[in-house]
């Protein structure tokens, strides 16, 4: 196997021949590189990232300086980033050609907690807090020794010579004269790795940690790498010879051919694997968000998109955007085609939002960074100006927080306005996202008008289209003051409901309410542009009756206050209350809830909860109220009857089969089916001319006796077409 030259100078750590002079850490960098490096910390990896931002930060000083002094670069044009692992040695070396540090720089610097900021986070380390918090409060340097056990710095200021820091992290380092001068200008890190972290070594896991926290710092980054490749190459004379085996003939003679002039030119060649070193660019991405929007192309957001989310599709829209103010911030944010699988999974993380500060990766799980309701979004953040040491514990960087997700949250908005301008963009969207924008109403109290406006719903008059709110509202007549909903489990399930039927003939758009959520969002809306919502299933429902037209139904309502007594009576506490209403038109009668109390659709979901508290069931299951059509067939027939004997009783039955047949048509639960189908079979066997006698089909209701079925007459068959 061949090998090449190496193409890079090779890093120098064996220390000189100079003892130099040694110092004692700060008592308290002494205690806080004990704490690193004796923890168990479940991010090590965070170390690559803290000394790549270094030798950024560097960079862009010397960058800086170059700007009032023109001869800042002239030792050193170039400025990049380079990592030299080294398997064999199991060290790592992260190298820069930035400012570089003189004598004092590296005493004080790499020796004094001052410098770093770094005592809070031993505090908060001692506090007890999470061990992942590292990273977050400029521990820098220090990070190093998560996986190392001893660094090497060597450095050169433009002002200063090249010198070697070196410590153990025994509670020492040392500063001496760098002999070698291996660079002109610049810092080169050294790290020998603990036995415990020599993957850090390897080249693949280097490529994932600075994709991940560092792929989008402006300077290049470069990896050396080592590869094989195959390559052809001539074989000798002698080589040939012993390959080639000679031709015989039938006799094992050998055969002797003529050999042409184009044979004798022609020459044999053979495969060989070759050792090359070479420096592999780790940071080819750009950050967009830093470039103005109308120099970015639709297939740049395209791939930059699906670089940071995995996702296999293209996006539906993106938001480019930067923040001035109080507090600057730039950043991209996409919306997918398609719902994610796990977007209502608890247990996955919160939001898809990435957060960088001066383009370093530091956290993609900041609660606090957007809420819930759109935890679908994805996109990056980057602050010029967000200090590192991010503490959930501290009011001030909290407040920072904040602001960034009240801007985000305005940004988003305006993102969806634009996609509902594209008809076919916001059905792709609502079809996918509606029951977050839901919970937005539900959660963002600061918001929810605004949410709402992206709202869509079928109503009694849309047909197979969806209406927004705003559609509504301009739709409405010149004296209605309420918009009418209900709320059920499909859209068939509501349409045909009994609390439509006045709604429809006074020709009042309903909106269908059929998602789940839509129960706890509409509690949380309460109204639009000034139009209160009114549930068409609750009790005292305002139908914008004229003043004449109420007068009429008072007089009304009082010519059967016996019937809806006796009805009252029959039931006992299976209602609340029985009153006649003018809801219905084709139904003789329907349960409705109180205002406050629980829907039949919300007391459908609430029963389908599998960890629900069942002792809140008892206040929020209301009272239902029984509400009687006085325009109907059936109910005027019920009050002749009582009004021709209150004391009969085969009126029970009837009584309880519009109750229980009520409960279905308005949406709610059988208590107790069987009795309910007792009921209905006894009917039957009334059609069928069956008596009570045949024992085969004779039915027994549980609490019912038979003195309680309805003595129907046989000869007076019209009785019962009127009751049925």
């Amino acid at each position: 196997m061949a090998d090449t030259t190496t193409t890079a100078p090779e890093s120098k750590t064996e220390p000189s021949k100079n003892a130099g002079d040694t110092y004692e850490f700060n008592a308290d960098i002494a205690q806080l590189m004990s704490l690193i490096i004796n923890a168990v910390y479940s991010n090590k990896e965070i170390f690559l990232r803290e000394l790549i931002s270094n030798s950024s930060d560097a960079l862009d000083k010397i960058r800086y300086e170059s700007l009032t002094d023109q001869d800042a670069l002239k030792d050193q044009p170039e400025l990049k980033i380079e990592i030299i692992p080294d398997t064999e040695n199991n060290t790592i070396t992260i190298r820069d050609t930035g400012i570089g540090m003189t004598k004092e720089h590296l005493r004080s610097n790499l020796g004094t907690i001052a410098r770093s900021g770094t005592k809070q986070f031993m505090e908060v380390i001692q506090a007890g807090a999470d061990i992942s918090m590292i990273g977050q409060f400029g521990v820098g340097f220090y990070s190093a020794y998560l996986v190392a056990r001893k660094v090497v710095v060597r450095t050169k200021h433009n002002d200063d010579g090249h010198y070697i820091w070196e410590s153990s992290a025994g509670g020492t380092f040392n500063i001496k004269e760098d002999p070698e001068k291996p660079f002109a200008r610049g810092t080169e890190v050294t790290l020998h790795l603990r036995d415990d972290a020599s993957d850090f070594a390897t080249e693949k896991l280097i490529k994932d940690l600075v994709k991940k926290h560092s792929e989008f710092i402006s300077f290049p980054i470069s990896l050396f790498v080592t590869k094989e490749e195959e390559k052809e190459v001539d074989m000798s004379d002698d080589e040939d010879d012993d390959d080639a085996e000679p031709e015989v003939d039938e006799d094992g003679k050998p055969i002797i051919k003529e050999v042409k002039e184009d044979d004798e030119k022609k020459k044999k060649t053979k495969k060989v694997k070759e050792t090359k070193t070479e420096w592999e660019r780790l940071n080819k991405n750009k950050p967009l968000w830093l470039r103005k929007p109308d120099e970015v192309k639709d297939d740049e957001y395209g791939s930059f998109y699906k670089s940071i989310s995995n996702d296999w599709e293209e996006h539906l829209a993106v938001k480019h955007f930067k923040v001035e103010g109080q507090l600057e911030f730039s950043g991209l944010l996409f919306v997918p085609k398609r719902a994610p699988m796990e977007m209502f999974d608890s247990k996955k993380k919160k939001n898809n939002i990435k957060l960088y500060v001066r383009r370093v990766f530091i956290m993609e799980n900041c609660e606090e960074l957007i809420p819930d309701w759109l935890s679908f979004i994805r996109g990056v953040v980057d602050s010029e100006d967000l200090p590192l040491n991010l503490s959930r514990e501290n009011l001030q960087q909290n407040k920072i927080l904040k602001l960034i997700q009240k801007n985000l949250v305005k940004k988003c908005i305006e993102l969806f306005n634009e996609i509902s301008e594209n008809e076919d963009d916001y059905k792709t969207f609502y079809d996918s996202f509606s029951k977050m924008l839901k919970l937005g109403v539900h959660e963002d109290a600061k918001n929810r008008k605004k949410i709402a406006e992206f709202l869509r719903y079928y109503s009694s008059k849309s047909g197979d289209k969806m209406v927004s709110l705003k559609d509504y509202v301009s739709n409405m007549k010149e004296n209605q003051k309420f918009i009418y909903y209900i709320t059920g489990e499909s859209k068939q399930a509501v349409e045909n409901s009994p609390f439509l039927e006045a709604l429809k003939k006074r020709d009042l758009e309903v909106i269908y309410l059929t998602d789940p959520i839509d129960e706890y969002a509409i509690q949380q809306l309460k109204d639009y542009q000034g139009k209160t919502m009114a549930c068409a299933t609750k009790e005292g429902l305002d139908l914008g009756l004229t003043e004449e037209e109420k007068k009429a139904k008072e007089e009304e309502k009082s010519s059967f206050e016996g019937l809806c007594k006796k009805v009252k009576d029959i039931l006992g506490a299976k209602v609340e209350k029985v009153i006649i209403s003018d809801r219905m038109i084709n139904s003789p009668c329907s349960l409705v809830t109180g205002e406050y109390g629980w829907s039949a659709n919300m007391e459908r979901i609430m029963r389908a909860q599998a960890l629900r508290d069942s002792s809140m069931s008892k206040y929020m299951m209301a009272k239902k109220t029984m509400e009687l059509n006085p325009d109907h067939a059936i109910i005027k027939a019920l009050k002749t009857k009582f009004a021709e004997d209150s004391t009969d009783k085969s009126s029970k039955d009837l009584v309880m089969l519009l109750y229980e047949t009520s409960i279905l048509t308005s949406g709610f639960s059988l208590d107790d089916p069987s009795s309910f189908a007792g009921r209905i079979h006894k009917l039957i066997r009334l059609g069928l001319s069956i008596g009570d006698g045949d024992e085969n089909l004779d039915d027994d209701d549980d609490d019912d006796s038979d003195d309680d079925i309805p003595q129907l007459e046989n000869e007076d068959a019209t009785t019962m077409e009127d009751v049925d």
